[in-house]
């Protein structure tokens, strides 16, 4: 795994691809360079529309396989909210991410860290559990949208 992250860093998507036996097709390229070029995690609708604006010809269908590929070999990793329950996309990573999303624009920030290990090793100790992963995920008002909110 760490390979290819490794050859992300140098946007080589074609070895990508090629080393989890996918076959290197231009809408994969084009998928994962409109993923990695976002701070953010984007939705499948996001990602088309930025294909789109890129003059990208695709269809909504092909991005959905493509997307199905690449988190089946753990090129991309798929976050579901359980407030809308729309999958987002973004690359991965060696670690696992959490979310904070704003109820009013719908953007969607990475929490740096994970403020979960330590209380997730004393569970572990205290209920004899082998813990195999978690999500936290925390909604609210961004920086910008708080300003308008009704609260």
């Amino acid at each position: 795994m760490r390979g290819w992250i490794l050859l992300r860093q140098t946007k080589d998507y074609k070895t990508m691809l090629h080393n989890e036996n996918l076959r290197n097709t231009k809408h994969r390229n084009f998928i994962l360079e409109v993923i990695e070029g976002n701070k953010y995690p984007l939705s499948v609708e996001a990602i088309f529309l930025k294909l789109r604006e890129q003059g990208v010809s695709i269809n909504i269908s092909t991005v959905y396989r493509a997307l199905e590929a690449l988190v089946m070999k753990g090129l991309i990793t798929k976050t579901n909210l359980s407030d809308d329950n729309k999958a987002r996309y973004e690359m991965s990573s060696l670690e696992h991410k959490h979310h904070l999303l704003c109820i009013k624009c719908r953007r969607l920030f990475v929490i740096d860290g994970c403020p979960l290990e330590d209380y997730e090793k004393a569970l572990e100790e205290k209920m004899g559990f082998l813990i195999q992963g978690h999500k936290l995920e925390m909604y609210g008002y961004c920086l910008s949208c708080k300003e308008t909110a009704r609260l």
